[in-house]
């Protein structure tokens, strides 16, 4: 593991764009993958720019690791335990060295909050219990659909969900005074149930949602609007500004606050859409390579 000029921590849609364009701006580039992206748990993305008739979360991210590899990006299976500024660039510290890199880009997105049921890991990675209803709400189109939720953004996604079904249920597991547009819910036909949810049971295609007293009710998919926590740790340490919910606050260049780190992804505040993550890759790398070029004299003068 040498020294790179950029350093890219989360192999992710953001993190392979990102080092793609770098490899193609004849940059050396690391990028460090930290375990299985969140994108590996799609089963089937059907609004995937370019594949009509979809394609898996796996086979998008084996993709995009080719292309990286082909132009130069050296990928390692590590973690950065450590991220620091050393003058005008970074020392990271990876599986107990230390690396150097002129800039750092992070794409180390986010973590779902799943209920805390038996089972919901395979139920999304069977996309029966899923997480983005801009990602796949579509073929949620005129079925039984669930939204569980403990806060007003379970109401939000609920109310949205309406754009493709008439059989909508939030079930609020939060406390009752964290739900305040009940009223508004109803209006939109929202069914509301104020239950705590005891499992969720797999029945071939459907899900089967035990709730309160025992009593059983049939969905045709699940939706979790739990939220994300964001991997943004890194970035605190090094006084980085986030947002209220924990998230990067960039520029219009993905820069942070931090001199010579961006961020780009799920980890930025924004649409978690890997359309989104790619174009925001596109951007950083771009800025990054431009950036090493007007500290190493090679720009024209403004």
């Amino acid at each position: 593991m040498t020294d790179p000029e950029v350093l890219v921590i989360g192999a992710g849609p953001a993190g392979l764009t990102a080092a793609t364009y770098l490899g193609r701006f004849r940059r050396d580039t690391l990028v460090v993958d930290g375990g299985e992206p969140r994108a590996s748990w799609i089963p089937v993305s059907h609004n995937m720019p370019g594949f009509p008739a979809g394609i898996s979360g796996a086979d998008i991210l084996k993709r995009m690791r080719e292309q990286a590899r082909e132009y130069g990006a050296v990928v390692t299976a590590d973690r950065v335990a450590e991220l620091a500024k050393e003058g005008q660039g970074f020392v990271a510290r990876i599986d107990g060295r230390s690396v150097r890199a002129r800039a750092v880009l992070l794409a180390t997105g986010v973590v779902d909050r799943h209920p805390d049921l038996k089972g919901v890991e395979r139920a999304v990675q069977r996309s029966l219990v899923r997480i983005c209803p801009i990602c796949d709400g579509y073929e949620a189109t005129d079925k039984a659909v669930a939204v569980i939720g403990h806060s007003d953004k379970g109401a939000r996604e609920a109310a949205f969900m309406r754009t493709y079904s008439d059989r909508v249920a939030l079930i609020h597991i939060g406390p009752p005074e964290a739900l305040t547009r009940q009223a508004a819910l109803q209006r939109l036909g929202v069914e509301v149930i104020l239950a705590p949810l005891d499992a969720v049971v797999l029945e071939k295609d459907r899900v089967t949602a035990l709730t309160w007293g025992g009593q059983t009710r049939a969905f045709d998919l699940v939706y979790s609007a739990l939220g994300a926590s964001p991997n943004a740790e890194l970035a605190r340490g090094l006084g980085a500004r986030l947002s209220d919910d924990g998230r990067l606050e960039v520029d219009l260049h993905q820069a942070t606050s931090v001199p010579g780190l961006y961020a780009a992804g799920d980890v930025v505040r924004g649409l978690n859409q890997i359309a989104v993550a790619t174009a925001e890759a596109a951007v950083a790398a771009t800025d990054i390579h431009n950036r090493l070029r007007r500290m190493d004299g090679q720009t024209l003068p403004d």
